[in-house]
């Protein structure tokens, strides 16, 4: 019988827990496996488009990545060495414009300055100190010329040129005039450096009597020979003018206290006292009085010493007006005074000239009437100098000290 469940070839039924078979099958219809069949075909092009789409993706991402190399190379090339060769981790590559490299431009700069000189290097290393320096050195080696110049023409203030060197009178109290007047008179147009300067007021005539100016001072120096002396000013000079007796009196001892002094070669030694006997007399004296004591020869203010008295003559004219080798300096020149008349007293009695030309003057030099020998040689023709020598003022014996 043929029925819904027969086994037959047209009735024949599948088991309701068999699997679905995969793939058409003998029994099945033909609308079926035609259906089936287009299911597979569709499921191949899908995964050929998919393959496709990936291998397309692959081949953007491999351009990216060669755009992105080449894009580091060339920053890569801006830094590259002068040489031109790439780094060790880089590509090969042509250079498609060598000239326009920078590093090209860097590697002929520095060609370049292998060519410069050593001056030229210099310069452009410098700027403007490379022509200062030169100038600098320059400079220093004339300076040093001068000075050696200087020194070889007398210009030092060496001791050799300024200490007195005359032979020393150890009696000169004995004498009965005044130390170091001319031989003949000198009229004043003979001595137009000695021409006494503008200036204050001074007493043209004391009383020719002195007062001491109270005052000791323990002895001063380490030479073995000692020399007291006293401070004295004449009567009738008015105080206003020179300063007052305190004034006058200290500036004699901070003088000879100074080691450029004549206690500056250890042979002498100074103490000032105010009572007893000294050895000489410091004393500050009208015009008039000096010279009653230094003689009428020179027709100038002067001063000098006076061996019968003991006595230092320092004119008061001088001392307030000085002179005009000093040009103003007026505590110089009032040194050059107390240190050239004491220099008498001591025994060094014969004056000297200028020994070397622009050196500084003896102080035994008569610097009141000038520096120059040409001057100073008005009151001494047999003195035996260089008439065109010109020295310097100096108040002190050694001025080197």
């Amino acid at each position: 019988m043929t029925g819904a469940g027969g086994s037959g070839p047209t009735g024949t039924r599948r088991p309701r827990d068999a699997p679905a078979a995969s793939g058409p099958q003998p029994g099945d219809p033909p609308r079926r496996r035609r259906a089936r069949t287009e299911t597979e075909t569709s499921g191949r092009d899908h995964a050929e488009q998919a393959r496709r789409s990936a291998e397309r993706a692959q081949r953007a991402a491999r351009r990216e990545a060669e755009a992105d190399a080449r894009l580091a190379n060339q920053r890569t090339d801006v830094h590259q060495p002068t040489s031109g060769r790439p780094a060790p981790d880089q590509p090969l590559r042509a250079r498609w414009d060598p000239t326009g490299d920078p590093g090209r431009q860097r590697a002929d700069r520095d060609k370049d300055r292998k060519k410069q000189s050593a001056i030229g290097r210099f310069v452009s290393t410098y700027g403007w100190r490379a022509y200062a320096i030169p100038v600098l050195v320059v400079l220093t080696v004339v300076m040093i010329v001068l000075t050696v110049q200087s020194h070889s023409d007398g210009g030092s203030s060496g001791s050799a040129n300024s200490d007195p060197d005359a032979v020393r009178n150890t009696d000169v109290n004995n004498e009965t005039t005044a130390i170091g007047a001319p031989p003949a008179q000198v009229q004043a147009e003979q001595l137009p450096a000695g021409a006494l300067p503008n200036g204050g007021p001074f007493t043209a005539k004391g009383e020719e009597v002195y007062h001491v100016v109270p005052g000791s001072t323990p002895r001063i120096g380490t030479g073995g020979q000692e020399f007291t002396y006293t401070v004295e000013v004449e009567n009738g000079l008015a105080s206003g003018d020179f300063g007052g007796d305190p004034t006058f009196a200290k500036l004699v001892e901070t003088t000879l206290a100074n080691p450029k002094s004549w206690i500056g070669d250890g042979q002498y030694s100074f103490r000032r006292i105010d009572n007893g006997e000294p050895d000489f007399r410091v004393t500050l004296t009208s015009p008039d009085t000096t010279r009653e004591l230094c003689g009428y020869e020179i027709k100038l203010e002067s001063s000098c010493y006076y061996p019968p008295e003991s006595r230092v003559t320092l004119n008061e004219a001088r001392w307030i007006r000085g002179a005009s080798s000093y040009q103003g300096d007026d505590l110089g020149y009032r040194q050059y005074l107390i240190n050239h008349e004491i220099g008498h007293a001591i025994g060094f009695v014969a004056h000297e000239p200028c020994k070397a030309n622009r050196a500084l003057a003896p102080v035994m030099m008569q610097q009141t009437f000038g520096t120059a020998n040409s001057e100073i040689m008005a009151l001494d023709p047999q003195m035996k100098a260089d008439r065109s020598f010109v020295c310097t003022p100096n108040p002190w014996p050694f001025p080197d000290r």
